[in-house]
C-alpha cells in the first residue's frame, strides 16, 4: 500500500511543474477550496435545519388538514339533512366562482423552491335559491374552502421540503468531494512542489560549493 502510494506520487510529480509560481498558484487555490468547503457546510447544515422544521410544519399541517375535513364533512352532514341531498347537487351545480391557483418560486440558501398562490372570484349573485336554508350552505362552502386552503399550503411545503432534500444531497456530495477529494490531492500537489523545489536548492547549493571549492583549487 506504501509502495503503491509512492510511486503515484513519484508519476504526479512527473507531470507537475515544479516552479514557485506554480506553487503560489496551488496554494491559492488551497485556500479557496478550504473557504469554499467551510461555505457548503454551513449551507448543508442550515439546510438539514430548514428541512426538519419543515417536517414539522407537515405533520402540523397534515393533522391540522384531517381535522378541518372531519369538520367539513360533519358540515356536509348538516346541509343534507337541513337542505336535502338535491338542494345540494343544485347548489354546487349553480356555483360559478372559480379559483385561480399561481405558481412562483423562491430560493431557500441558494435552492430554488415552489410558491403557490390561491385567489377566489367574487360572487356578484347567490349560487342558490333564497328560500333554500343557506346558512347550512354558507358553512359547508366555507369549511370546505379552508380545507383547500390547507391542501395548497400541504402541496406547497411538501414540494419545498423535497427540493430541500434534493439541494442537501447536492451540497453534501460537494463537501465529501471538497473534504475528500479535491483538497487532499491539492495538499499532495504543494507538498510535492515543496519537496521538489528544496531537492533543486540542494542540487544548486551542491553545484555551486563544487564550483567554489574548484575555483579556489584553481
Amino acid at each position: 500500500m506504501w509502495e503503491s502510494r509512492q510511486i503515484k506520487r513519484i508519476k504526479m510529480a512527473a507531470t507537475i511543474k515544479t516552479t514557485r509560481m506554480e506553487l503560489l498558484a496551488l496554494k491559492k487555490k488551497v485556500k479557496l477550496a478550504s473557504k469554499g468547503y467551510k461555505l457548503l457546510k454551513e449551507k448543508r447544515d442550515a439546510l438539514i435545519s430548514e428541512f426538519f422544521a419543515l417536517i414539522d410544519e407537515v405533520k402540523r399541517q397534515r393533522k391540522q388538514l384531517n381535522e378541518k375535513l372531519n369538520t367539513a364533512y360533519n358540515a356536509l352532514l348538516i346541509a343534507e339533512a337541513v337542505a336535502g341531498k338535491e338542494e345540494l347537487e343544485i347548489a354546487a351545480g349553480a356555483v360559478k366562482k372559480r379559483g385561480t391557483l399561481n405558481f412562483g418560486s423562491n430560493a431557500i440558501m441558494g435552492v430554488r423552491v415552489p410558491v403557490l398562490n390561491y385567489s377566489e372570484e367574487q360572487l356578484e349573485e347567490l349560487p342558490y335559491s333564497v328560500m333554500t336554508p343557506s346558512v347550512q350552505i354558507d358553512e359547508l362552502a366555507e369549511q370546505f374552502r379552508e380545507v383547500l386552503k390547507i391542501v395548497i399550503k400541504l402541496a406547497e411545503i411538501e414540494a419545498t421540503a423535497k427540493a430541500l432534500g434534493e439541494g442537501i444531497k447536492t451540497t453534501k456530495r460537494k463537501v465529501n468531494a471538497l473534504e475528500s477529494v479535491i483538497i487532499p490531492r491539492l495538499q499532495s500537489t504543494v507538498a510535492i512542489i515543496i519537496m521538489r523545489l528544496e531537492e533543486m536548492e540542494r542540487e544548486n547549493f551542491s553545484r555551486l560549493k563544487i564550483i567554489k571549492t574548484r575555483m579556489e583549487a584553481g
